[in-house]
């Protein structure tokens, strides 16, 4: 595929692992999942089925940036791989059903120089409008989101583009607070 866009389960237990141990379709080259964390197995899933100029957006829990062991693994590869091309940190409570706060992982297959052994921070997770049952951004939360990214602009404690060696250096911990 070109594109593409997503909001898979999040964290979602007893995935299919048994099943997918012995893939056929070269889909997990960095690593199985854990058993009851099923993150990783979405992503790597789409991420294979993306051309060589393919792009992903993917809407995932913050655990996805920092949980260690078969995680840490699989994101040390995506990371190494320089797949990972922007971070964007979503406000709490923003999606029926769950209070937790996202983030949107967009994935290029295809970075243009400028960006390449870069990922692009963006914390967006205090520009909301509080509701009652849920959380919104409104048009011009949206906007600066995007803009931001289009200009590929730095702003302080907003947006920033960290190096690849520097999130080495932070043991491939993406949290976004760091």
């Amino acid at each position: 595929f070109d594109r593409v866009i997503a909001n898979p389960p999040y964290s979602l237990k007893n995935w299919g692992r048994e099943k997918v141990s012995a893939d056929e379709f070269g889909r997990f080259r960095f690593g199985l999942p854990p058993k009851n964390i099923g993150d990783y197995a979405f992503v790597q899933h789409m991420l294979a089925t993306l051309n060589h100029t393919g792009k992903a957006a993917i809407v995932l829990p913050h655990g996805v940036l920092f949980r260690d062991r078969a995680e840490g693994k699989i994101r040390k590869g995506l990371i190494k791989e320089d797949l990972i091309e922007v971070i964007i940190g979503l406000p709490s409570n923003l999606f029926y059903g769950t209070d937790i706060s996202a983030i949107i992982i967009i994935y290029n297959k295809d970075k243009e120089q400028a960006r390449q052994n870069k990922i692009f921070f963006i914390d967006a997770s205090r520009d909301f409008q509080e509701g009652k049952n849920q959380n919104v951004l409104r048009d011009e939360d949206v906007e600066k989101i995007v803009s931001t990214l289009d200009n590929y602009e730095e702003i302080e404690k907003y947006s920033r583009i960290v190096t690849l060696d520097e999130i080495k250096e932070n043991d491939y911990n993406l949290n976004i607070s760091r």
